[in-house]
């Protein structure tokens, strides 16, 4: 029997405001345990919430760049659930009126493109969060995170697969990070992602029996977390079995789920209108004002490589992924270096060296990588001499002229000099001398190579060609 994946998402998306969602508290991370915190996020008996303006007109950026419905009138609603870090009880959230509708994105997946719906986007406060004892079998509670706000975006159950879900998962991160209402770090909690999934027998429109899966910190962990219930799931119907409804943690050490709950509906949660928080009414007006206010996005972004810098489409899309990434491009296009270069040293050279780091943590600043282009392109270095020099600039920071009057790293083009040195090679090899005039040509890059290692990688390349070549074949 044959099955089709039906996958939903529920992303976190904690907001880069200066203070929380109902309160004055500083949104810092990495705070002492429970010194961010007042009465009114710990919710002590009197104390009354006010709604921070910037997360509405946050909701509102996120709802007009996901091509969502901005709803004019949307109401905090109470989510009632007992946890260790919930002090209050229940959780300030919005449920049956949103402040975002209906929207949509489009993904790709090795080059075809697919439209997921959105079903809703609404805030809400975080919890706090549990810390275990890696000695006692105790957990203590930091508060801090109490009363973050929060944007949870709800997809409809339009993905079919862990590679639909993990590019869907990047869109949404790119674009919050390109809006700058969310910094998107998942090591730190402030990007969360929550994933329903079931199975049904192809043809079938009934969804099938779902199950949740948390705990998943890193694009790779949602993908491989994905693939491996897709093939529990498949396992359990093909032996006959049931999938039970529940919520499952993600082992990545073990890289396998574990059972945490059953899981539960929304009735279970006994929502109700919150009495303290009057109901949100959005203007026109504001609306216009905020979608004159926003950036680029990365389609758009994307497109306007490939026209402006005439890059490939495979290109524009890895560039513009990341918004800070796409900054660094047209910085050091800007400082005159040729962008289908820059493209490729970004690609190749600088990723790698960053190593999964921002590249905000880069010492090389887009000038620096600029001038290390242009060092190349005006014959003044190799291009073997400059990834030498891109590294001591990695690691030190300094400028490429710096470093190449530092270690006497001057591409030499002097022809007298070269052509000493090529007739020296030439006679020190004449079995393969008399080889290549006899038609074994590829032996071209033997003799480079003896002249690149003699002149320490220092030989201008077009000229070694060229000198070899005149007298290898007189």
């Amino acid at each position: 029997m044959e099955f089709e994946t039906v996958i939903g998402l529920e992303i976190h998306a904690q907001l880069k405001t200066a203070t929380k969602i109902f309160c004055g508290c500083s949104t810092r991370f990495g705070a002492p345990p429970n010194s961010n915190t007042c009465p009114i996020c710990l919710g002590m008996p009197g104390v009354l919430p006010v709604l921070n303006k910037k997360v509405v007109e946050y909701a509102i950026k996120l709802g007009l760049a996901t091509n969502s419905i901005i709803n004019c009138f949307s109401q905090f609603a109470r989510k009632n659930y007992f946890y260790p870090d919930l002090p209050k009880g229940y959780q300030t959230s919005q449920f049956d009126l949103p402040i975002i509708g209906r929207g949509e994105i489009t993904i790709e997946v090795d080059g075809s493109k697919k439209i997921i719906g959105i079903t809703r986007i609404h805030m809400e406060e975080d919890a706090g969060k549990l810390m275990h004892d890696e000695v006692e079998p105790v957990s203590h509670v930091d508060l801090n995170r109490t009363g973050t706000p929060l944007l949870e975006i709800v997809s409809e159950p339009d993905i079919r697969s862990p590679e639909e879900a993990s590019a869907y998962l990047k869109k949404i991160h790119a674009i919050l990070r390109y809006l700058d209402i969310c910094d998107g770090n998942m090591q730190e909690g402030s990007f969360r992602c929550d994933a329903n999934i079931s199975l049904r027998p192809v043809g079938e429109e009934k969804l099938g029996t779902r199950t949740e899966l948390k705990n998943m910190n890193s694009f790779r962990h949602v993908q491989s977390a994905l693939e491996y219930e897709v093939r529990r799931q498949r396992d359990i119907l093909l032996d006959g079995g049931k999938i039970l409804q529940e919520t499952l943690l993600w082992n990545p050490d073990k890289n396998c789920s574990e059972s945490m709950r059953g899981k539960e509906d929304a009735h279970d949660y006994r929502y109700f209108p919150c009495p303290d928080l009057v109901p949100i009414e959005i203007s026109n007006e504001w609306i216009d004002e905020v979608r004159g206010s926003l950036p680029e996005l990365p389609d758009q972004r994307k497109a306007r490589f490939a026209r402006q810098y005439d890059l490939p489409e495979h290109d524009a899309v890895l560039l513009t992924a990341d918004r800070e990434v796409a900054d660094y491009f047209e910085a050091t296009v800007k400082g005159g270096a040729q962008p289908k270069k820059v493209s490729n040293w970004i690609m190749t050279e600088l990723l790698r060296e960053l190593k999964g780091e921002e590249i905000s943590s880069c010492k090389v600043a887009a000038p620096q990588l600029a001038a290390l282009l242009l060092l190349v392109d005006e014959n003044t270095i190799s291009g073997k001499i400059a990834k030498t020099v891109f590294l001591d600039m990695m690691a030190s920071g300094k400028d490429p002229q710096t470093i190449v009057q530092e270690k006497n790293l001057l591409q030499l083009s002097d022809a007298g000099e070269l052509l000493s040195l090529v007739r020296e090679i030439i006679a020190a090899h004449p079995a393969q001398a008399e080889d290549y005039r006899a038609g074994k040509t590829k032996l071209m890059g033997f003799f480079v190579g003896q002249l690149m290692q003699k002149t320490k990688g220092k030989a201008n390349p077009q000229l070694a060609n060229e000198l070899l070549s005149k007298e290898l074949c007189g």
